[in-house]
Parts: structure tokens; sequence; C-alpha cells
């Protein structure tokens, strides 16, 4: 189970996204896209992932 959400990463939201990975890389890359004008690849969002389960 993967989790992610804005305000982890400077953003004044309440948006959170957790679940089986996919849908977590999904829903929080077409969130930040298109609230935050931020467009992160798959790749970062893998990182950003596996960097809070260490």
């Amino acid at each position: 189970m993967a989790k992610l959400n804005c305000k982890d990463y400077g953003f004044e939201c309440d948006f959170v996204v957790e679940g089986d990975l996919e849908k977590v890389i999904e829903q929080f890359g077409l969130h930040t896209e298109e609230v935050h004008g931020i467009d992160y690849s798959k790749e970062a969002l893998m990182q950003i992932i596996m960097r809070k389960t260490r």
C-alpha cells in the first residue's frame, strides 16, 4: 500500500491518495498536473514513494 499527501511536498492542499502503487502514481500525477501545474514522471513519483517507505 502506498500513500501520497500534497502537504508533504509543500503544497497548501488537502489532496491525499492511497492504495496500490499504480493507482497512487496515476492519481497523484494527474492531480499535481491539473491542480498545481507540475508534471511528475512515473519514475519521479516512484522515487518519492520509495524514499517514504525506507
